[in-house]
């Protein structure tokens, strides 16, 4: 396997959080356990990933704090993977990608599930940026400026 360089120390954000979550494993698996996955074994059926890769991503993301590992809620002896608070924060990233998919995928009616309000079993909105007035924003609304202090 190659080894990446971090971008750990860079200064863009984006870069930064790549780092963290960049590579297509950890972002699946971080889909999964969203959906209710908890257990290696759960991880492995539904990627089809290698044990070893699986073992590594998951240590991955539990070093950087977006997994978490707690007993097993039926009381054996196997360790569960439970999404943190950072790693809840994902959410809106792969709701981001989802949709960005749904948007420009080549074939949408191949695309398996829909993301509905468990509630109102209606279509999630799409995501939006907006001002902190309301405003709905495009990228040409929006420019980077040094932070300061």
């Amino acid at each position: 396997m190659v080894k990446r360089t971090s971008l750990e120390g860079n200064g863009c954000p984006v870069a930064r959080s790549l780092d963290a979550i960049g590579d297509w494993w950890s972002l699946l698996i971080i889909r999964d356990a969203f959906v209710g996955r908890r257990r290696f074994g759960e991880f492995q059926r539904s990627l089809g990933l290698a044990k070893n890769i699986l073992t590594i991503r998951l240590r991955a993301l539990v070093d950087r704090g977006i997994l978490t590992t707690k007993p097993a809620s039926d009381g054996s002896a196997y360790r569960e993977y439970v999404l943190t608070p950072k790693g809840r924060g994902l959410f809106p990233i792969l709701v981001a990608l989802r949709q960005w998919s749904e948007e420009f995928d080549q074939r949408p009616e191949e695309i398996a599930t829909i993301l509905v309000d468990r509630e109102t079993g209606r279509p999630v909105q799409k995501l939006a940026l907006c001002a902190q007035d309301g405003r709905l924003l495009d990228p040409a609304d929006t420019t980077l400026r040094p932070r300061t202090g």
